[in-house]
């Protein structure tokens, strides 16, 4: 599920990159929530909570379908 999980990650990141951000994959709980952290650009964006929901979490949750959420850590 990790590989997976990065995978999406992976996909996700150029996009970011584009608006001086960046994502990194800090772990996944025991109940399948995906821990990233913002970066870049993104780390102060008023708009990182509607990025993080409707587009990573989205993005992951459609590549593997046992993540339940996404949680950005500061």
């Amino acid at each position: 599920m990790l590989d997976k999980i990065k995978e999406a990650i992976d996909e996700i990141r150029p996009g970011l990159q584009s608006h001086g951000g960046d994502i990194e994959l800090v772990g996944v709980t025991e109940d399948n929530i995906v821990q990233v952290r913002l970066r870049g650009a993104c780390a102060g964006c008023p708009g990182a909570a509607m990025t993080l929901k409707n587009g990573v979490e989205r993005i992951i949750k459609e590549k593997v379908p046992e993540v339940k959420g996404i949680e950005n850590l500061l």
